[in-house]
């Protein structure tokens, strides 16, 4: 039942609006200071908005016409300053908003860029160290692509949230403020009549920002099965090709963007709706402040100069208004993709430690199954009532039809899964009670398809060992018969062996997986057919390579050939789960 709790644990609904704001913002800690520093360049950004109609008030109220010049400025100008010194002042003040109005935007792009890539990077580093955390099982039923869509596509939104969306809110409603009490200085009236289309914004607002966060989030989903479609194109390549199968999969992810492309066409018809809605809301209020200003200005209520001044305000008051909400609506898309970051990582990371957990430094490799079973989620598969014991330095061999259980029997020995009943003991000890981390450190492992980084062949060969030297490396491939066909590539030990080790033949590929279970030097083995995909020349060097390896060491191996088979010491024979022998091996 398992996965199908992560099922319904990793949706829509798993955190709220409210919990991702917050969890954004504690996420976002360590560029704090950067954030305060963005929001104060925004309220300097304010204060310079507010200053910039009056210019044009002193240039038509005071250049134009025989009004004073505002106290405060006619302190910096001569006794008796006449009409073309206000229109001085009025210019000289439109330079310097002009000018510190550039430098605060410089100075916000700047701090917004590197705040911002800071976040993403670090949130991207959490996300993945989160999921190469999570059980297999996590990964077994979701697929590789839905967690990459959420590192890759949906953590960039951190940035948004905190500097593209909170931060802007703030600000728009200090400017708000800032514009609706200037405004109800210079006339109550008009400011009154400008802000009556509040509550309708606020309505369509609310409206609007619900369906976009609930259509937000079934896009992502679709463009993660559309991922998903290139992530598996990508990875088959070869047998997409050797099957003929170009133009199906070309299909099967046309069809998948396809719905993708209508979600998001739908969602953006609604958002323009809403904006053109906005719009003419806006529109009527600004329509209805001009007529009743030019009335004031007719009845002698107010000065021409005072009414361009009044509603230059209401128009830069719409904007904040307006801000408000089409930012709402952009913040539940990227709350739709906060929330599903989150959701990721809420996700229980690895199978439990003990509190108690005992170190492990170098195991005997003396193991014992009691009663052990284990079923995978919503189904019978995996193994039922398994028991046997195995002394230090035996080799087992595992056999079985496809599907009786031994890959599963392997997982259970690494701690990959746990055991639905019974218990696996290592040295004597139930394998719970160790750390985990030095529990797997005991093993090395070699699998019928070997997997290799997209890195060096020293690289590739050290995974297991990074801090091996040039010369246990060197070592490591002599003993797996690499060293020859390694010595005789361009760059050698630097050589890149290219994506899973394509720039490698299978049997090269298989002596560097042997070479770094070689230098791994871990007292259990495990052997996953290792020789089933190479051919009889390669066979032999391997098995050479495989019989020095296993020398001491507890070793488990899957294996369907007689020639693995005779090395061993006892084999296992499974079937739909079940332990129906176990045989004498052939070992001289």
């Amino acid at each position: 039942m398992q996965l199908l709790r992560l099922h319904s644990s990793v949706g829509p609904t798993s955190v709220n609006r409210s919990s991702a704001i917050l969890r954004s913002f504690a996420e976002s800690r360590k560029c704090w200071p950067h954030l305060f520093a963005i929001a104060a360049l925004n309220i300097v950004s304010l204060l310079l908005v507010l200053a910039y109609p009056l210019p044009m008030k002193i240039a038509v109220d005071c250049a134009l016409g025989r009004q004073p010049l505002p106290h405060g400025l006619a302190a910096f100008l001569p006794h008796g300053a006449a009409g073309a010194s206000a229109l001085a002042v009025a210019v000289g003040l439109l330079l310097a908003i002009a000018l510190l109005a550039g430098l605060q935007g410089l100075a916000t792009w700047l701090l917004q860029t590197y705040a911002g890539e800071k976040l993403v990077w670090d949130f991207r580093a959490k996300l993945l160290n989160h999921v190469q955390k999570l059980p297999l099982a996590f990964h077994d039923h979701y697929g590789a692509s839905d967690s990459v869509y959420r590192i890759q596509h949906d953590a960039p939104c951190i940035q948004y949230v905190a500097i593209q969306g909170i931060i802007p809110l703030l600000v728009a409603v200090l400017t708000l403020a800032g514009m609706v009490l200037i405004s109800v200085r210079i006339d109550p009236a008009i400011a009154l009549v400008a802000l009556a289309i509040t509550p309708i914004l606020f309505l369509l607002s609310l409206g609007c920002s619900r369906v976009v966060r609930l259509r937000s989030h079934r896009i992502k989903e679709l463009d993660s099965s559309a991922l998903s479609v290139v992530q598996e194109v990508l990875g088959f390549i070869r047998t997409i090709k050797a099957f003929g199968q170009e133009h199906r999969e070309y299909e099967r992810f046309v069809r998948h963007s396809s719905k993708r492309l209508a979600g998001q066409v739908r969602l953006a018809r609604l958002q323009a709706a809403f904006n053109m809605l906005i719009a003419l809301v806006i529109a009527a209020g600004t329509a209805a402040a001009l007529y009743i200003g030019v009335c004031h200005v007719r009845a002698g209520l107010l000065s021409v100069g005072s009414l361009l001044v009044l509603m230059s305000y209401i128009v830069q008051m719409y904007q904040p208004l307006q801000a408000l909400s089409t930012k709402t609506s952009d913040l539940q898309n990227w709350l739709a993709s906060l929330e599903r970051t989150f959701a990721l990582l809420d996700q229980p990371a690895e199978i439990v430690e003990s509190p108690a957990a005992i170190p492990l430094a170098q195991a005997r490799g003396n193991f014992e199954f009691r009663n052990v079973s284990f079923y995978y989620a919503g189904s019978q598969r995996g193994l039922r009532n398994i028991s046997f014991a195995i002394s230090a330095g035996a080799r087992v061999g595992i056999v079985g039809e496809t599907g009786a259980g031994k890959t599963t029997l392997l997982n259970l020995l690494m701690r990959f899964y746990d055991p639905t009943e019974g218990r696996i003991l290592l040295d004597g000890i139930d394998i719970r009670q160790y750390c985990i981390a030095d529990l797997r450190r005991q093993f090395a492992t070699v699998l019928q398809e070997p997997v290799l980084l997209d890195a060096s062949i020293a690289e590739n060969i050290a995974y297991g060992k990074p801090t091996a030297a040039d010369e246990e490396v060197v070592a490591a491939a002599e003993s797996a018969c690499a060293h020859e066909f390694i010595m005789h590539l361009p760059d050698q030990y630097d050589s890149m062996v290219g994506e899973r080790g394509a720039r490698l033949s299978g049997g090269e590929r298989q002596r560097v997986s042997l070479a770094r279970a070689f230098l791994r030097d871990s007292p259990i083995l495990i052997l996953d057919e290792p020789t089933s995909s190479v051919d009889l020349t390669t066979e032999e060097s391997i098995l050479a390579a495989t019989e020095r390896l296993m020398q001491k060491r507890t070793t488990f191996m899957i294996a369907h050939r007689l020639k693995m088979l005779r090395s061993c010491d006892t084999v296992l024979v499974l079937d739909r789960g079940e332990l129906v022998a176990i045989k004498n091996g052939a070992r001289p």
